[in-house]
């Protein structure tokens, strides 16, 4: 769904940059949502947190770093943030 009318910004292009490792910062100085009338704003920083909110919790609480195919479903889902620490534990 179009997050900004403004600039023509969807949900989709939204999580895919804060899902790069993006800041909500970041993403306003790129694609320029929530720059014109400000309606947006509050959608698109829910979308952001949204990205990187639930997986890198549950992936902290394994002793053991995720195997690539623990990630697949993850990244094919949209909800893996490549942000999120996922090296193993020392």
């Amino acid at each position: 769904m179009i997050v900004c009318v403004c600039h023509r910004v969807s949900d989709r292009e939204i999580a895919r940059h804060a899902r790069a490792g993006m800041s909500f910062d970041e993403i306003q100085f790129e694609l320029g949502v929530a720059t014109q009338c400000g309606r947006c704003e509050d959608c698109a920083r829910d979308v952001v947190a949204q990205c990187c909110s639930s997986q890198p919790v549950a992936a902290l609480r394994s002793e053991v770093a995720p195997g690539p195919s623990q990630l697949a479903p993850l990244l094919q889902e949209g909800n893996a943030c490549k942000s999120s620490s996922l090296s193993p534990a020392a």
